[in-house]
């Protein structure tokens, strides 16, 4: 056989191997249902997915000080994407930063009243999208065995 024709066989049974599809899958729904989110997260309430991101994180324990650095680890951004995110959130009212108690370098970030008005009911839409994307196209013990799959996967992957 011809190498060349050898290797477009080989790249083609690699492409559509199993591995590629099932991984695939995974990422394009998700992709999918983010965008879904984001959309819904756009028009009803006037903020991204990833704005809805940053104050679930400020909302989760209310007492719990957390700066800009945190915040840019915890999803994810470089330290430019999360002060530009937050200058928006800042703009609109959202978010305020505050010096943190004995560290001049540190800014702290946190919710305003009107943030969590905002966020409360961008919960209620990201659950509503959630639960018809995401949790009601399957049955309740798939919907089980497909979260605590993706727990064990999660739980592989570590800290990485």
């Amino acid at each position: 056989m011809n190498p060349a024709k050898r290797d477009d066989d080989e790249a083609a049974r690699a492409a559509g191997s199993r591995l590629v599809h099932d991984f695939g899958l995974l990422i394009k729904t998700a992709t999918r249902l983010e965008r879904r989110i984001d959309a819904a997260l756009r028009k009803e309430c006037e903020i991204s997915h990833t704005m809805f991101e940053v104050l679930i994180r400020l909302c989760r324990q209310p007492d719990e000080e957390i700066s800009q650095r945190r915040l840019a680890d915890d999803l994810t951004l470089t330290s430019s994407g999360i002060t530009r995110l937050i200058d928006r959130m800042e703009a609109t009212g959202l978010v305020r930063r505050v010096p943190a108690p004995g560290d001049r370098r540190s800014v702290l970030v946190e919710p305003t009243g009107p943030g969590r008005t905002v966020f409360l009911r961008a919960a209620a839409v990201h659950a509503q999208v959630v639960e018809q994307y995401f949790v009601a196209p399957v049955t309740p013990a798939d919907y089980g065995r497909l979260t605590r799959s993706l727990g064990e996967i999660e739980k592989a992957l570590g800290d990485t």
